[in-house]
């Protein structure tokens, strides 16, 4: 039976030698339902330079002894891509004052075991450390229910998310290529976010 992860924080600078062990959980976690991503190591490096370049950035590991069995990441939404940034932008909210939270990554043998909710509150810790941000927000890719290739007995996150917080926002969606495994070519994809509003918060 695997043991329960020691939770790692790490911020900027600090996340630098850890990059390959998140493209790596990257491409071996979203090869899964729902994203169906067949990782590409140029995308990954291109992808991670933001985390990398961003003083502000935030990683979270899960450590089995040294090995790192999950990840998380976050940074200013203001450092990160035009394609994360522009649908705010569109939609008249100040990115300045948004935290962006990018993946959650999670080895099988170690899920359900508070990991999930680790890696939320060591990232909105980090958030609320920064100071200056009301938001923090997230993207999840979105897949018809009838897919065929959904899995039996698949429950999304949502519940999750909701318990934390979040708020999905129908509409303000990022289009996001990535080549599925069988695949040929590139496709877009559709990501629609989720704002937890620190206002509005209890």
């Amino acid at each position: 039976m695997s043991t329960i992860p020691e939770i790692r924080r790490l911020r900027g600078a600090e996340i630098a030698p850890w990059l390959d062990d998140v493209a790596r959980l990257r491409i071996e976690v979203f090869r899964e339902w729902p994203y169906l991503y067949d990782g590409d190591d140029a995308y990954e490096r291109e992808y991670l330079t933001a985390y990398l370049e961003s003083p502000g950035s935030v990683l979270v590991l899960a450590l089995d002894g040294d090995r790192v069995v999950g990840a998380s990441t976050g940074l200013p939404l203001a450092d990160d891509q035009e394609a994360f940034r522009k649908p705010f932008e569109q939609a008249g909210l100040p990115v300045r004052e948004v935290f962006y939270f990018g993946e959650s990554v999670l080895l099988p043998a170690y899920r359900g075991r508070g990991v999930g909710h680790a890696f939320f509150d060591q990232r909105e810790a980090h958030a609320r450390e920064l100071g200056g941000f009301r938001w923090t927000a997230f993207c999840a890719v979105d897949r018809a229910p009838d897919d065929p290739r959904r899995p039996p007995g698949y429950r999304p996150n949502d519940t999750f998310w909701h318990g934390r917080g979040y708020a999905r926002l129908p509409g303000m969606t990022c289009m996001l290529p990535w080549k599925e495994p069988g695949d040929h070519e590139e496709t877009l994809h559709p990501l629609t976010f989720w704002l937890r509003d620190w206002a509005a918060a209890p």
